[in-house]
């Protein structure tokens, strides 16, 4: 792994370092947080090796906390992880074969495939994908560990701040895309979608219709190319 990290471009290797740090930050607030609500010490340890996807483990652990069904809460968990059908799809080239392709699909996440679909090549691709993947894996867990450990004397999380912590880490990796005017119509109409359908749905719902600004931003981008193939 180290020899990978010294043959990544520098400025690449500087986001994944940065990225890491952030999501181990959030790993911690997902741990305390969720010893903190009163459920057992080994269960963000076992979501976070068995699911390893922040935004289902905090949906599964908010609405298990607040006292939803955890039938519920692993169907909300579900639904959102439903993104990843399509990130597989995106990157199934850097996946490999056999039990590399199924440690990697494990490793579909929303910053390996982010980082490994801004690479111009298909080996630098594989490269970030892994690097991010592999390092993101061992942070997060390191820091949900410290996190549970910390929950044990933490009573109000809220004071603190860690709940904000898990949508900040993902504004802060949507923001260098929005320099694309497509990305931005994308992200404009799927956060209306959200916004719009937040108070009446169940939980996990909203997000999977804001991936409607995906469709939005293709339309956008197909009236463009109208003109260049008449």
């Amino acid at each position: 792994m180290r020899s990978i990290w010294r043959s990544l471009d520098p400025g690449l290797a500087r986001d994944i370092a940065l990225v890491l740090a952030a999501d181990t930050l959030v790993g911690v607030s997902f741990g305390a947080i969720t010893v903190s609500a009163g459920l057992p010490f080994w269960l963000p340890m076992v979501l976070s090796v068995v699911v390893f996807a922040g935004a289902a483990q905090f949906i599964f652990v908010g609405l298990v906390a607040s006292g939803g069904n955890p039938v519920a809460a692993v169907l909300a968990g579900l639904l959102v992880n439903a993104r990843h059908l399509p990130f597989g799809f995106a990157v199934a080239d850097t996946l490999g074969t056999g039990w590399r392709r199924l440690v990697g699909a494990h490793l579909i996440i929303d910053e390996s495939v982010a980082f490994a679909l801004a690479q111009p090549s298909p080996d630098q691709r594989k490269r970030a994908f892994w690097v991010t993947g592999v390092s993101l894996f061992v942070c997060w867990n390191l820091g949900v560990v410290a996190g549970a450990a910390a929950g044990t004397a933490i009573t109000d999380t809220d004071a603190l701040g860690l709940d904000a912590a898990f949508p900040a880490v993902l504004l802060a990796l949507v923001l260098p895309s929005l320099r694309d005017r497509h990305a931005r119509r994308a992200a404009i109409a799927g956060a209306v979608v959200a916004l719009a359908t937040t108070p009446f749905l169940p939980a996990g719902l909203p997000v999977l219709l804001a991936l409607a600004g995906v469709a939005v931003a293709e339309v956008s981008r197909g009236r463009e190319r109208l003109p260049e193939s008449s």
